[in-house]
């Protein structure tokens, strides 16, 4: 053990670690639950603890060989070298100042390894004066946050849906000559195409799209230079402009000081944006996967449309059984997005006066949702649509037993012979074409003539 020492005294810490005495603090008070913070918002914290160190040098207000020491040692904690080194749980200070402190006090202990010096000597780097320069806990969290966020859609969500709606695209085309019966509340409807009603997934899977893309711009905006309540204490005027162009050049993303730094601290309307698109999203997901589920019942005492992929037995008890697993696990995913949703919006809420304390639940909440997401999409792409396979005999045989064919010859005969017609051949349990003939309404050859259920599907 060594000892380490901050404002409040005199602390031990494992000699392995690299962490400080505001981490081991946070370690011994918050042992709450076993979530940790997100990695990805600590790799997001060092990335803006190296933009800030090059910054602050540039501007004249840290010793260049310092800062580039800093900037070597959180280039290594984005690279994940370290960690194991962040231990702390999601369930802490609300501003994630704890969380903040244990990238400065890892950053400020490697980059003195490196400096030849030992750990906990906070010499020649220091975790407050150094790398958190210009910074308070409460605009650096939320800002890792934001960029954490669109980090992860543009390099995991987003090519995860793209994806998706290439497989349900090539489904659409692939199923489009094949004629089945349409459904209405549950209920057999007048038909269509199994393509077409694939184009229906393609287009509500695009409208989620856009409306995840559009929240992006909300998540550009950072609350860097508005330190501890928004005015800018203690940082450099061009601080955060700097910081926010070299984040841009590093990763590709036009990240931008937010335009008031009031909001920005004390509200979190960009994730809860976010969180609505997502929410959106699980729900046109959940009417896909459902939607296959239902066509793929059976084999036998279901509707049968559809014929799964193999994958996995699907009962411990009964042989050859098989079960649309895939889309019971996207199902789930989307109710737990459902559920955070619910914790961001009431999350949101809490700002009071100049800070919102609910920061690491939303952060929490906001990357489980979108990596869940991401993973959950691919999957039923790869292992669900990639091999679903049409049941072409059952769409066929369901078609020409459809009494709601009827409604092509409502413009001949009229709804009230149309509806008696099918009435009479479900009662008697025979063909509209029987029934048709046994009331008198229409000659074979009429009947022949305008039953075409491939002039009804609007094509």
């Amino acid at each position: 053990m060594r000892q380490e020492k901050d404002s409040m005294g005199v602390i031990e810490v494992n000699d392995d670690a690299l962490w400080g005495a505001q981490t081991q603090r946070s370690l011994r008070y918050f042992a709450i639950g076993t979530e940790q913070m997100p990695l990805p918002v600590i790799h997001a914290l060092a990335r803006i603890k190296r933009a800030a160190a090059l910054v602050n040098a540039g501007l004249g207000l840290l010793d260049e060989a310092l800062a580039e020491k800093i900037s070597d040692a959180a280039a290594e904690v984005v690279a994940g070298r370290w960690d194991t080194q962040f231990p702390l749980r999601v369930w802490q200070t609300g501003s994630g100042t704890q969380s903040n402190m244990n990238v400065n006090e890892v950053i400020a202990n490697r980059a003195n390894e490196m400096a030849g010096q030992s750990r906990g000597g906070k010499t020649p780097v220091h975790p407050n004066d150094h790398v958190n320069l210009g910074q308070s806990s409460n605009d650096a969290f939320p800002s890792a946050m934001h960029i954490a966020a669109a980090l992860a859609i543009h390099r995991g969500l987003l090519p995860a849906l793209a994806h998706l709606e290439g497989e349900l695209e090539r489904k659409t085309g692939d199923f489009a000559h094949l004629i089945k019966v349409g459904r209405t509340h549950l209920m057999d409807a007048v038909p269509l195409t199994l393509g077409q009603e694939f184009s229906g997934y393609v287009a509500q899977l695009r409208q989620g799209i856009h409306a995840l893309e559009q929240t992006l711009p909300g998540l550009y905006a950072l609350a860097l230079g508005g330190t501890a309540v928004g005015t800018g204490l203690n940082c450099h005027p061009d601080f955060a402009s700097a910081v926010c162009a070299r984040l841009h050049a590093e990763l590709g993303l036009p990240f931008r000081p937010a335009a008031n730094a009031f909001a920005a601290l004390a509200g979190h309307e960009a994730l809860l944006q976010l969180s609505a698109a997502l929410r959106g999203m699980a729900m046109s997901l959940i009417k896909i996967a459902n939607d296959i589920r239902w066509m793929a019942s059976g084999p036998r005492a279901g509707l049968g449309e559809l014929h799964l992929p193999e994958n996995e037995p699907g009962s411990s008890i009964m042989p050859g059984k098989v079960n649309p697993t895939q889309a019971e696990a996207l199902t789930m995913v989307c109710v737990q997005i459902y559920g955070n949703d619910a914790a961001i919006a009431f999350a949101a809420s809490q700002g009071n006066f100049e800070l919102n304390v609910y920061k690491p639940l939303i952060a929490y909440n906001i990357l489980q949702s979108i990596a869940l997401l991401g993973d959950a999409v691919r999957s039923f792409s790869d292992h669900c649509l990639r091999d679903l396979q049409p049941a072409e005999d059952q769409l066929r045989q369901s078609m020409e037993e459809s009494l709601m064919l009827v409604t092509a010859l409502t413009p001949v005969i009229g709804y009230e012979r149309a509806a008696a017609a099918a009435q009479h051949a479900h009662r008697e349990g025979c063909t509209l074409r029987a029934a048709v003939l046994h009331l008198g309404h229409l000659s074979a050859e009429e009947f022949d003539r305008y039953m075409r259920p491939e002039r009804m599907l609007g094509l």
